[in-house]
């Protein structure tokens, strides 16, 4: 009675699979497209306008998409080589783990280049390192932060109602 009555329902292994390879095919298309255009950058006129400084900053935020697309393409490697044909437990966390951590270089990635269009266009370091935190704070607070205060009232409402005597 009370598991129909829930708004909230157990994933079966299937479904959370599932889930994840679908949140890292959502995912990995944007990523690949900003990559593209980060690396075209380069050939672009006002590239020379940017210091050797903010030149190798740029390079930075390219390394750190790289890293951000090779952590999503993980778990479709691992999967494919180490668990054909398989699904577990160890997939779904190894993919979720993935694609979490895969988002930290993606946000400080867009956040560098948001820096150093803003010093293009601006020409104003501070407002521009506004900008580069503000998105940096947004991004944290939206992807880390929201998630983790949501899971955190989940269980601490789960504890309260597996205890209603407390």
């Amino acid at each position: 009675m009370e598991y129909q009555n829930a708004t909230e329902q157990p994933a079966s292994l299937e479904e959370e699979t599932r889930t994840v390879i679908e949140e890292a095919r959502m995912i990995l298309p944007g990523i690949q497209a900003f990559f593209g255009f980060q690396l075209i950058a380069i050939f672009n006129n006002r590239f020379q306008d940017l210091t050797q400084a903010e030149q190798v900053l740029h390079l930075v935020a390219l390394m750190m998409l790289a890293v951000s697309i090779a952590l999503i393409m993980t778990p479709a490697a691992y999967h494919r080589i180490a668990e054909r044909g398989m699904v577990s437990r160890r997939f779904v966390e190894l993919a979720s783990r993935c694609l979490e951590c895969a988002m930290f270089p993606f946000m400080l990635s867009i956040a560098v280049d948001l820096f150093l269009l803003s010093r293009l266009i601006l020409d104003n370091r501070m407002l521009s390192s506004g900008i580069a935190l503000s998105t940096v704070l947004m991004f944290f607070s939206l992807w880390y932060v929201f998630p983790w205060t949501h899971a955190a009232r989940a269980r601490r409402q789960r504890r309260s109602s597996s205890n209603p005597g407390r």
